[in-house]
């Protein structure tokens, strides 16, 4: 178990934690998995504390306008809950999300210090009616203005780690990328259609319970298709430079913060001055 309450632990976190081969993989396809990243200890009580929020929001009066303690639902359909900020909505997520794997995952592909961007997390079951090809795929930024390489190596300003804490197979509707889509200067629409055309392009995530997937935000990606009856449960943190803001509504409150250790406030509520550490490694 990480203990960041443990500020040697948090501060004494490991650098370059990837492999020469796990970071050409992210250099090439723009994302990578680190597989059984946490402990089956730490997958379980992650996912039990997922299963407590859930029943919270169950209980109140209206899951979909609920606030429970500052995380509410972004997307609230029979078969799929998108949690958002769960920061503060349960004890465990702090540990996650200030993990000292997560943090150093997210400094490698940021190339410096990093600060909390978002918390979020997403339950999902299989829904009726099932497409032919993903839809909902995104980004959150851009080669031209969220990225730079250093070193020879591609970096994004806003990267995620997100972590399944229920095993995924073929069918459980883990994460698909466009892989390569993360230094293409490209209309969105453009690139999808081409994936269509080259469907050995959507790389589809399939991992053990407890594994985590490491991308840039430039990175074109979506929910999976769920086929299986299996229920999906991912915890996803969101990384910036410390001199970045939080996502709209993920700010931690004022109260939060005050009440969190002294070495983890500026990870969670940022630095407003331009000292960002840069740590970009050597291939």
């Amino acid at each position: 178990m990480a203990d960041v309450l443990d500020p040697d632990v948090f501060n004494n976190r490991g650098t370059h934690v990837l492999t020469r081969g796990q970071r050409l993989q992210l250099e090439v396809n723009g994302y990578v998995i680190i597989e059984n990243a946490l402990t089956a200890d730490e997958t379980g009580r992650y996912y039990e504390a997922m299963k407590r929020l859930e029943k919270d929001f169950k209980d109140s009066d209206d899951p979909g306008e609920a606030m429970i303690r500052n995380c509410k639902l972004s997307q609230y359909t029979p078969h799929k809950w998108h949690f958002t900020h769960i920061l503060e909505s349960q004890p465990e997520f702090l540990e996650y999300l200030s993990h000292p794997l997560m943090v150093s995952l997210a400094e490698e592909l940021v190339g410096g210090s990093v600060r909390l961007e978002e918390s979020e997390a997403t339950i999902n079951r299989r829904p009726p009616d099932l497409p032919d090809f993903p839809d909902g795929f995104h980004y959150g930024t851009r080669p031209n203005y969220g990225c730079y390489t250093e070193k020879g190596l591609h970096h994004c300003m806003f990267v995620k780690c997100l972590t399944n804490l229920t095993e995924l197979g073929p069918d459980d509707g883990g994460t698909v990328v466009i892989a390569g889509s993360h230094k293409l200067n490209l209309p969105i629409d453009e690139v999808i259609d081409a994936a269509r055309q080259e469907p050995s392009l959507v790389h589809q995530i399939i991992a053990p319970a407890g594994s985590t997937v490491l991308f840039g935000e430039s990175l074109v990606h979506a929910t999976g298709i769920l086929r299986s009856d299996n229920e999906r449960v991912i915890i996803i943190g969101g990384y910036t430079p410390t001199m970045y803001q939080a996502w709209i509504g993920n700010e931690p409150s004022k109260d939060y913060v005050e009440q969190s250790p002294d070495h983890l406030k500026t990870f969670l509520s940022g630095d407003a001055i331009w000292n960002w550490a840069r740590n970009a490694r050597d291939f």
